[in-house]
């Protein structure tokens, strides 16, 4: 089985969900807030999260799925647990410092043309070249 399959097929349905969210609820899919948000509720309560954590079960969900479907290998971690737990945070900070993940301002963002989320994805792309750069060959 050609490797690029598995992408096409997660591709396909990112966009869909992200797709179905936008025309039922009027909703971005935004992974981070919907994230936020479901947790905040488990708190606050609110009468509209239930989606959120629908559409986060279908997030994990369909990477189960598909993970049986193209019978993919488990993948490992080989980082300490420290470093996972800062790389975490770093995430996150940066997610908030962005107000926005890749999946809001790199899906849906760059899908409505907003020059915010394509600033913001360009950005995050460099960061991210920086960071497996140093990572894989300084540190």
């Amino acid at each position: 089985m050609q490797t690029y399959y598995p992408a096409l097929f997660g591709g396909i349905l990112i966009g869909l969900s992200a797709l179905l969210l936008m025309f039922s609820i009027g909703r971005i899919a935004g992974i981070s807030g919907i994230s936020f948000t479901a947790i905040q509720s488990l708190t606050r309560r609110p009468k509209t999260s239930h989606w959120r954590w629908y559409f986060l079960a279908g997030l994990i969900l369909a990477t189960l799925i598909t993970q049986f479907v193209f019978e993919l290998p488990i993948p490992t971690i080989d980082r300490t647990s420290p470093v996972i737990i800062v790389a975490g945070l770093l995430v996150g900070f940066g997610t908030h410092l962005g107000s926005g993940c890749t999946s809001g301002h790199g899906i849906c963002g760059i899908s409505r043309l907003s020059i915010r989320s394509i600033t913001a994805t360009g950005i995050f792309m460099l960061v991210a070249m920086i960071t497996v750069y140093i990572t894989q060959y300084i540190v």
